[in-house]
């Protein structure tokens, strides 16, 4: 017997060698300590195009493979389309812009006005206060309530809120408050601040009790005040004299309407101021005011444009229209309205 070992068989205890073509026992370790590299071209890096960054932002989707003999549709060209809101694909994503950013992106005004049936509707009522005013206290409270409560609910939406039921309520319940403060103290305006104050710290108590993030609370407490405090002061159209609420609703409804004429801007404020001092000055010959009807009609028309420049920033929707774009000129003229007519008649 030859006591050369066997062909194939190491002696001492390493891997046996295996024949050609032969796989040879599994080594785990092996693999990775003698895995070949390839350092010339193969078959997938001849053939095969380089995958650039933007193929593998978004991967393609896969679908079934159409049977023989079918038709297969041929897939869109890739990109946004062109009136797309969002921006090509990118591994980190694309935030998506408003309105209002993309227009001062682009150079334009995000300001959109309410136009004529808004200034129709305010005119309308507009007129009613007037008329009510000339009846007497009690019948001023129906329109008055009805400007109030359109006040509260239009500055919300106008500030982004929506749904701002307790809001809404909570100005709505400040402007009843201060109608109702009014009336008891034979109209005195310290009525109107009594309630303001109170309903500012009330605001902020309710808004202490929010489980809100901070900046949401914030945000909340200013619209709230805000709303509140609008409503509240267009009660000073029932502590002001009826002979001004008269004059000053009508100047309102006519510089509202003249601003909505398709003019340029600078010329539509202008015939709007006119307008209504021109109002103020037929409006004060029938109540007995007088040519200090002029000066009144000019005075609440320019807190009344005021008013309609903010019911139109930043984009508003057809609903801040016919709310914030109807009431606020209204709204925003109450002031200038008691003053004025505390100061002429």
């Amino acid at each position: 017997m030859s006591n050369q070992p066997y062909e194939g068989y190491d002696p001492y205890g390493q891997q046996p060698q295996a024949w050609p073509g032969q796989q040879p026992y599994d080594d785990p370790y092996a693999a990775q300590q003698n895995t070949q590299q390839w350092q010339g071209q193969t078959w997938e890096t001849q053939t095969q195009q380089p995958v650039t960054a933007a193929e593998t932002a978004y991967p393609p989707q896969q679908g079934y493979a159409a049977p023989a003999g079918d038709e297969v549709p041929e897939a869109p060209a890739p990109g946004p389309a062109p009136d797309s809101a969002y921006g090509p694909a990118t591994v980190g994503g694309n935030t998506r812009l408003t309105d209002a950013q993309r227009a001062r992106a682009e150079g334009r005004s995000p300001v959109i006005e309410p136009g004529m049936q808004p200034a129709a509707l305010t005119a309308l009522l507009g007129l009613l206060l007037a008329g009510a005013a000339a009846v007497g206290t009690y019948a001023l409270l129906v329109p008055l309530v009805a400007l109030q409560a359109v006040t509260a609910a239009g500055w919300f939406r106008l500030n982004g809120m929506w749904p701002a039921r307790q809001g809404i309520a909570l100005g709505f319940a400040g402007a009843l408050a201060a109608d109702a403060a009014l009336l008891v103290s034979d109209r005195s305006p310290s009525a109107i601040l009594g309630t303001l104050g109170v309903w500012v710290l009330l605001s902020l108590v309710l808004q202490l009790r929010s489980h809100a993030d901070p900046d949401e609370r914030m945000y909340g407490l200013m619209a709230t005040v805000a709303a509140a405090a609008l409503a509240i002061v267009a009660g000073g159209y029932l502590a002001a004299d009826a002979d001004a609420v008269t004059v000053g609703a009508i100047a309102v409804a006519v510089a509202v309407l003249a601003r909505a004429l398709p003019l340029p801007t600078p010329a539509s404020v202008v015939v709007a101021l006119l307008a209504a001092a021109g109002a103020g000055v037929a409006a004060g010959a029938m109540t007995g005011l007088g040519t200090p009807g002029a000066l009144l009609g000019a005075g609440a028309g320019a807190c009344a444009l005021i008013g309609h420049r903010v019911a139109s920033y930043d984009y508003p929707s057809r609903f801040v229209h016919f709310t914030a774009g109807v009431a606020l000129p209204l709204s925003a003229a109450a002031p200038a309205v008691y003053v004025l007519g505390r100061a002429l008649v």
